[in-house]
């Protein structure tokens, strides 16, 4: 048996590290995460300094298991874990679970940390382990309370005010905030006109275009020109002025120096592959985990091709430098190399200086070399990776910028501006990406012919264009990390993690890879920032970071800054819960009036989503509602936009049995009706203008799916149909596998019965394993399934099921109940059943 165990986070890290240090030592993987705060109310006790109640991660608990036994046989243990604060935590957690059993008793227990998985490094972080440190710990356990404590606390607001089956985040919520925020500057923008004026000069060498510099003697503005009148009339005096041509007045050249982008940081890793990769946050954190664990590259095996890739830090090691040196000379030579070696200072004020950059831990490994052994998108990010390394050690790029003027008449002028490059130096291998072009980008890419003072141009035209001002632009993925970055709000390690609960919340969406806040996430932002602006404060999250930041590094204690925290927070959410309007807290708006009616028309947020309702609670006719159309929000409807959506539900016809044709929306969408059949439209379908050869198409489609789903239905609800993956047996409370042997159609009841029996109880289709292993509803939901007792016999009826909801620590809404399926065609045409205009489970009143 081996005399050492070392613990590290993944199994391909343990892999890839057990070949590097031999038979003396055993490694194991955690698989992350082995102990989090239990998922009820009190894990976290304001009242006794915030003892925290940690239970074991269920799908973890045979990973603990393995780590139990195998340190039973070790005389030491190394705790490897990754070398932030969560990677700290997570080697504290193992350590008290195997104290807590007495298993640490005679046993030296060390804590390695290394930022690249090579056999060098591995072996020198063995060499020289270092005590847990317990201010990073700290830090990660205050972090972990105070999500605790905000999102247990403030969910139920958001649930009793706005909606059912909300949650908030203590950094989520900024940074909703801030999508929120920037989609209400985009509906408030009023555009502005303005005429831009430019020279169309056509050189012998090369033909050009120069813009209007001065215009009746004074220095031309944004908003001169405001209108087709005043631009076309100044068009007109220019082209007297020119009689033709422009003559050159003034050349002025300059020569600047542009240094290259220092090497990555997380953030600016994952702002760069949103931008020229198109890649999502979380994708590129996963190329990046896996091309850090390791890649196998032919007969070298496993080797990790990058640092850690949680970082602030722009530093670079002397040796990895040193590299970096001989790998610029050989592939593009001497004159690219910089007589001394380019130092970044990192912007983070936490950056840990030991920490490096993000980098490859090879520069030799040029993206040629490792391309046949890499997926085209490890390959992508590898080579991004490669090249701003490579880069940021290159000598800088010289340009030379030429302006000319040209004097039009004696009280304007125009200006040409072209750039250069002399010497491309790190441009020859790597440019940052903008999220925005601008006009000095247009310069940059614009070559001008040699112009002399005093030389004349012959010139074709002058140009007037019109423009409009254009709103600020909704967030990318890349300006939204940056923007989270220049706040301060969240750190490297978080971001991806942030975005990704926004989008599962479906607070937010991405259009054209932009987010588009949903009306429940304006609902929600909105909410917050007009009753918990403190708690959303860009500056003060900031300030929270920065004092989790100072107990990292031991400067401050825990419990106090907790404490802090708490005890307004507390008083504030108490208050909220029995002061604030339900009705002001969702967005809800009076639009105006129905002129049939002449009762209010509204818009609110529903159960199901946004809805419009016509009348309210206290008159003595119910309401009418109809939900929202795709697309539209509650914040920007119009009346008259409202009212159409009550022009559903339309008869169209009738058909061939003169049954009426109907077309509605319901909770599950537009549908169309005949009797009690129903069919969804698909997406092409509008259900305002959809006409009945169409409907007639969809029903038809839909009964003939029906009638070719049943193989056979024995009466009493056990039925074999077919399904999306072939055949199988259900009796709509469990599903059964066919044997391959067994012809579905010849199959007996009693056999039926008999494989349900023994099929497993598996979660309703909406539910998915939770971090504790347990089955939790899609989408955050948080209540549990309670199975009723599987079939004895063919001629029993099916058990009902109830829901039972738990409160969860995360603080997020039980699931909906779901109705056990009858026989597949009615049971078909139940779950497809639609509350049209006029029915009240779209929303409530």
């Amino acid at each position: 048996m081996a005399k050492n165990l070392l613990i590290v986070e993944s199994p391909a890290k343990a892999k890839t590290i057990n070949k590097y240090l031999g038979k003396d030592f055993q490694v194991l993987a955690s698989y992350g995460h082995v102990r989090d705060l239990v998922p009820k109310e009190g894990a976290v006790d304001p009242d006794h300094d915030f003892a925290m109640n940690y239970d074991l991660i269920d799908k973890n608990t045979k990973h603990v298991d393995a780590i139990i036994k195998a340190v039973k046989q070790a005389d030491a243990l190394y705790l490897a874990t990754d070398l932030d604060r969560e990677g700290e935590a997570i080697s504290w957690h193992i350590a008290e679970i195997l104290r807590g059993k007495k298993l640490l008793k005679d046993k030296a227990v060390h804590r390695v940390v290394f930022s690249e998985i090579t056999p060098r490094a591995i072996k020198e972080a063995v060499a020289h382990p270092r005590e847990l440190s317990m201010d990073l710990v700290n830090a990660q356990q205050a972090r972990r309370a105070l999500d605790y404590l905000v999102g247990f606390n403030l969910s139920p607001v958001l649930w009793r005010k706005v909606q059912r089956g909300l949650s908030a985040g203590r950094v989520q919520s900024p940074a909703l905030r801030m999508i929120v925020e920037r989609e209400e500057e985009i509906e408030a923008f009023i555009p502005r006109e303005y005429w831009s004026v430019e020279a169309d000069l056509a050189h012998p060498e090369q033909p050009f275009k120069a813009r209007l510099l001065k215009l009746n003697g004074k220095k031309f503005e944004q908003f001169d020109l405001t209108n087709t009148r005043d631009a076309h009339a100044a068009r007109d005096a220019l082209l007297s002025a020119a009689h033709g041509m422009l003559r050159v007045g003034e050349v002025q050249s300059k020569e600047r120096k542009r240094r290259p982008s220092a090497p990555f940081t997380t953030s600016t890793l994952q702002q760069e592959a949103a931008r020229k990769l198109g890649f999502a946050t979380s994708r590129t954190m996963r190329l990046a985990q896996q091309l850090y664990e390791g890649i196998a590259i032919g007969d070298e095996g496993v080797v990790g091709l990058i640092t850690y890739m949680r970082t602030d830090s722009t530093q670079l090691s002397a040796e990895a430098v040193g590299e970096l040196r001989e790998v610029i000379v050989r592939e593009f030579g001497r004159q690219a190399l910089p007589p001394e070696p380019n130092v970044y200072k990192s912007k983070s004020k936490n950056a840990q200086e030991a920490h490096e950059a993000i980098r490859p831990t090879s520069a030799a490994l040029t993206p040629r070399r490792v391309a046949a052994y890499l997926s085209p998108d490890h390959l992508k990010l590898y080579e991004l990776i490669w090249k701003r390394t490579v880069a940021c050690q290159m000598q800088h790029a010289t340009l030379n910028t030429v302006s000319v003027d040209f004097p039009c008449g004696a009280d304007a002028a125009f200006r040409a501006t072209g750039t250069t490059v002399i010497d491309p130096g790190f441009l020859a291998v790597y440019e940052e990406g903008r999220d925005q072009k601008s006009a000095d980008d247009e310069d940059d890419a614009r070559k001008l012919p040699t112009l002399k003072v005093g030389e004349a141009v012959p010139l074709r035209d002058i140009l007037t264009d019109q423009h409009f001002t254009e709103p600020p632009p909704r967030y990318s993925e890349a300006s939204l990390v940056k923007a989270l970055e220049e706040y301060g709000i969240g750190r490297p390690s978080t971001y991806a993690s942030i975005i990704q609960v926004l989008l599962n919340r479906e607070y937010v969406i991405l259009d054209s890879r932009r987010f588009r806040p949903t009306d429940v996430g304006r609902a929600v932002g909105r909410f917050l920032g007009g009753h918990f602006a403190r708690y959303v404060d860009y500056d003060f999250t900031a300030r929270l970071e920065d004092e989790l930041d100072a107990v990292s590094r031991g400067e401050e204690d825990w419990i106090p800054l907790l404490s802090r925290f708490w005890k307004p927070f507390k008083a504030q959410v108490d208050d909220k819960l029995e002061t604030v309007d339900k009705s002001e807290a969702s967005g809800s708006r009076v639009l105006g009036v129905d002129p049939a009616s002449g009762k209010p028309l509204s818009v609110r947020l529903g159960r199901f989503g946004p809805f419009a309702q016509i009348g309210t609670k206290d008159d003595e006719d119910k309401p009418r509602f109809a939900s929202l159309r795709s697309g539209q929000s509650m914040h920007t409807i119009s009346l008259e936009e409202a009212l159409e959506l009550f022009k559903l539900p339309r008869t169209l016809g009738v058909d061939e049995n003169d049954e009426p044709v109907t077309v509605g929306i319901g909770r599950f969408g537009p549908f169309v009706k005949i009797g009690s059949t129903y069919a969804s439209l698909a997406k092409e379908d509008d259900p305002y203008t959809i006409e009945l050869p169409r409907a007639l198409e969809l029903v038809r489609a839909r009964l003939e799916l029906l009638a070719n789903r049943i193989i056979k239905d024995f009466g009493n609800g056990i039925q074999i149909l077919n399904g999306r993956y072939g055949p199988y047996i259900t009796d709509g409370e469990k599903n059964a596998r066919i044997p391959k042997d067994r012809e579905p159609a010849q199959l007996t009841e009693a056999e039926c019965a008999e494989l349900l029996a023994a099929a497993p109880n598996r979660p309703k289709r909406g539910f998915k394993k939770g971090a504790n292993g347990k089955a939790a509803a899609a989408k955050g939901e948080s209540a549990k399934a309670k199975k009723a007792p599987a079939k004895k016999a063919a001629g029993k009826k099916a058990a009902s099921k109830k829901t039972a909801t738990a409160k969860k620590a995360s603080g997020k809404s039980p699931a909906r109940k779901t109705p056990a399926r009858k026989s597949a065609v009615a049971g078909a045409t139940k779950k497809t059943t639609r509350k049209s205009a006029g029915s009240p489970p779209i929303g409530e009143a």
